[in-house]
């Protein structure tokens, strides 16, 4: 190890959208955060994701920061499986549709937040080993020197150094087919939109478009994005603009001459997934934990997840709140989540096949979409409205992300996301005011007593039973269910906010 230039709580490799996100949750609770990022700034050379799905703006919305998104990007319904449109405007939440940004857009604003906490941003470096004991890690540096923390968190990506120094198994499936995705300019106008023949699918399109009446308006001039499958699956190796030239040529009979390249990238459908989230201080999150084809644009989407499920808990054992046990539930309760999309983008490239047979098979499950209860679940599933993390038999609402509810309380009209803005946990009485005692637990738990009318609906599952009290953590997950009793709450409050505190 080189020198060492600084102590942190928590180090992060990696400020894309998983790092930046968790590194706010983790600033937020008022830990010593710092992240590793081997780009000088924050910019992103192209453009990679293209938006936000109804989920992970509720995320940036429990935090009071999906206004700051929704302000650049532009609100559509575009998601879809086997060629079917979900329309999900009609689910129960605050933003039942997807918002087009592109990640550099995404990542800029994020940095934004981040920057406004106490997060340090070690800049032009990266993280190329380290060495962990029982009391901390020790981190080794490109520029020779070291940093030291109780944590490290890889969010590098589906490449991370983090996951194969921690020697965790990264098992899955080859690729079976390999794209070219490039931004670009054009000599001459192409065939705009996309493509299908027996090569696969591709696209070209203007960087800059409008979504009008539910259809993209292309830009009349600026860069292109281009994205076209190879004859056959590609070497691991950077593509060149002449690969690219001759995969155009291919499949368009010309190269429409492409030239000045912003950036040229290669993506399969490889699809893996870490066998192990955590290994003893060192943890994964993004694509260093998950890898998959961009069918469906849940990369993004799963990191940001990620990043909300693990930051609250990692806090609370970095603030000697709870034991560090606690991060064990951050692997069984995204592992098999993230395993479930990784399973559906499969079978979403599958039905993407130029075959005969597999236009049979996409006929039939469009058929089937074409019903109002697989629909509602299969949008719910694309859109991350679904997730439900085992936490035991049951309300429905355990488990589930809670409905945020327009509440009336003794100091006026109240959303539930909005008592989620600092990343606190919250005790939802909906009772008779004064029923809960949590004063053992008054310095991490929020007790709000509020009164809601209407009807509590849920996406995929419908209207369920009004609860008189509920527990959410501070991921917007419902983790205790409370009817007159106090019955399993100081069960919940211990396993997911710590032992109480003795009271005299």
């Amino acid at each position: 190890m080189g020198k060492l230039i600084n102590e942190h709580a928590v180090v992060i490799a990696g400020a894309g959208p998983t790092g930046l996100m968790l590194a706010g949750e983790l600033a937020l609770a008022g830990v010593d955060v710092a992240i590793v990022e081997r780009r000088a700034n924050q910019e992103l050379a192209g453009t990679r994701a293209g938006g936000l799905h109804s989920r992970t703006i509720e995320i940036l919305d429990q935090r009071g920061i999906a206004e700051r998104f929704l302000s650049e990007g532009q609100v559509a319904q575009v998601g879809q499986f086997a060629g079917v449109t979900l329309d999900i405007s009609d689910f129960p939440s605050r933003h039942p549709y997807s918002l087009g940004l592109w990640q550099n857009d995404i990542e800029r604003i994020l940095a934004g937040w981040v920057g406004e906490l106490a997060v340090t941003i070690y800049r032009g470096v990266e993280v190329t080993g380290f060495t962990q004991s029982e009391t901390g890690v020790d981190i080794a540096l490109s520029d020779g020197q070291s940093l030291r923390a109780e944590y490290l968190v890889g969010c590098d990506g589906g490449r991370s150094v983090i996951r194969k120094a921690a020697g965790i198994e990264f098992p899955g499936w080859d690729p079976t087919m390999s794209s070219l995705i490039a931004e670009v300019e054009l000599a001459e106008v192409p065939e705009w939109g996309t493509r299908e023949d027996a090569l696969g699918v591709h696209g070209l399109g203007r960087v800059d478009y409008e979504i009008r009446n539910g259809e993209v308006v292309y830009a009349d001039s600026g860069p292109v994005r281009v994205m076209v499958t190879e004859a056959h699956i590609g070497p691991a190796s950077e593509p060149t603009l002449q690969n690219l030239s001759d995969a155009l040529i291919a499949v368009y009979g010309t190269d429409y001459g492409v030239h000045s390249p912003t950036w040229i990238s290669r993506f399969t459908d490889m699809t893996r997934q870490a066998a192990a989230y955590r290994d003893r201080r060192v943890l994964l999150a993004g694509d260093a934990a998950h890898v998959h084809a961009p069918e469906g644009a849940q990369g993004l989407q799963i990191g940001v997840q990620d990043a909300m499920n693990l930051g609250w808990k990692l806090a609370q054992v970095v603030n000697r709140t709870s034991p560090d046990s606690l991060l064990d539930t951050y692997h069984n309760e995204r592992h098999p989540v993230t395993a479930r999309i990784l399973r559906t983008t499969m079978a979403y490239v599958a039905l993407r096949r130029p075959d005969a047979r597999m236009e049979a098979l996409r006929d039939t499950i469009a058929e089937l979409l074409s019903a109002e209860e697989p629909r509602r679940r299969f949008a719910a599933m694309m859109f991350g409205l679904d997730i439900h993390y085992d936490l035991g038999e049951g309300h429905p609402l355990l488990g589930r992300r809670v409905p945020d509810l327009d509440l009336i309380t003794p100091n006026g009209p109240l959303r539930v996301f909005a008592l989620l803005h600092g990343a606190r946990p919250v005790l939802l009485n909906l009772g008779a005011p004064g029923s809960f005692d949590i004063s053992p637990w008054a310095d991490r738990v929020q007790l709000v007593d509020a009164a809601y009318a209407g009807t509590w609906e849920l996406p995929a599952i419908g209207e369920v039973t009004a609860p008189a009290a509920v527990l959410i953590r501070p991921d917007g997950y419902v983790a205790w269910v409370g009817n007159q009793t106090q019955q399993g709450l100081v069960d919940a409050l211990t396993t997911w906010f710590g032992p109480p505190i003795a009271t005299t």
